[in-house]
């Protein structure tokens, strides 16, 4: 028997994706919403109480709004927005974060899907806090540059229509308030949000976060190799997880960094490149797939006992 899914804002840009990669399996069976019903809250209650595994792919307000239609104790909720994913009785969808996580979503009806930016730097740095290197009271900075797609359907309008002020990256979050920065706090174990640059570029999809570490301010003496040991030995044997050569040597003779080379998957890139003072930890990931539908509909194989990479 198929497992019965339902995309609440399937119209979105993260439900849209999620509906290709369900669309091919024989063991999902998708509850479509008529299009004159999109706003039914009726309708769709009825949808989500249906369903074995719903999404919601909607603004932070509408997820609370739809997480609360929910009467049926068997319907698990996997939701994208930013609404749950620090909140109390909700499992983080990263199950690469810790040893006993996948066991949690596993347990779940309440699953937060975490955010792009949030996934790389979270999977760069959490190992390294577990392992002791990097002080949990460790000030730091991130930076990460990101496809337009990101935006929603309302920035790729604009980029798509090549306003000519879009051609140039653009960083943005000026405030020093972006969304990501509880989820990137409260999952890598760090007391302090770091100061976070994301950067928009005029390119579709594609993602790095980069953190910067001088390593005088790590552990005592603690160098590259020991920052490359602990990624390597925390991901080993996870299937989306690559950990990189120590100083990629290819990276490195290519003169500059990919952004987009783990597009179209759900892989993530994780990659130090050091001196003898400095280091740098990189993640890349693309951020509609491991960052953001391919993430989810891993989640749901997951919690459903399906073959983790099923669909992606």
């Amino acid at each position: 028997m198929a497992f019965k899914v339902y995309v609440d804002g399937q119209e979105g840009t993260t439900g849209l994706r999620i509906n290709e990669y369900l669309a091919a399996r024989a063991d999902v069976e998708v509850l479509r919403i008529d299009a004159d019903k999109r706003k039914d809250a009726a309708e769709r209650a009825r949808l989500l109480n249906a369903a074995d595994v719903a999404f919601l792919c909607l603004p932070d307000a509408a997820s609370r709004e739809a997480a609360a239609m929910i009467t049926n104790p068997n319907t698990c909720l996997i939701d994208a927005s930013t609404a749950h994913r620090t909140a109390p009785g909700w499992a983080f969808g990263l199950p690469e974060l810790a040893r006993g996580q996948r066991d949690a979503i596993r347990a779940s009806k309440r699953i937060a899907n975490p955010g792009c930016h949030a996934s790389a730097f979270i999977l760069a740095v959490r190992p390294l806090v577990d392992a002791g290197l990097l002080p949990r009271d460790a000030l730091i900075t991130a930076t990460s540059i990101t496809g337009y797609s990101g935006g929603g359907k309302s920035m790729i309008a604009d980029y798509e229509a090549g306003a000519p002020k879009l051609t140039s990256p653009r960083p943005y979050a000026l405030g020093l308030a972006h969304k990501h920065l509880p989820e990137m706090v409260a999952h890598t174990g760090i007391a302090t949000p770091p100061v976070f640059m994301p950067i928009v570029g005029n390119f579709y999809k594609g993602l790095a976060v980069t953190v910067p570490l001088h390593l005088s301010q790590l552990a005592a003496g603690t160098r590259a190799e020991h920052l490359h040991e602990a990624l390597s030995a925390h991901y080993a044997g996870e299937r989306f997880i690559r950990v990189m050569p120590l100083r990629d040597a290819a990276t490195i003779a290519d003169g500059g960094f990919d952004v987009q080379a783990c597009n179209d998957t759900n892989r993530v890139d994780l990659f130090v490149f050091g001196s003898e003072t400095q280091v740098l930890v990189m993640a890349r990931l693309d951020n509609l797939g491991k960052g953001a539908s391919g993430a989810a509909v891993q989640s749901m194989n997951v919690h459903l006992g399906c073959e983790e990479s099923s669909g992606l």
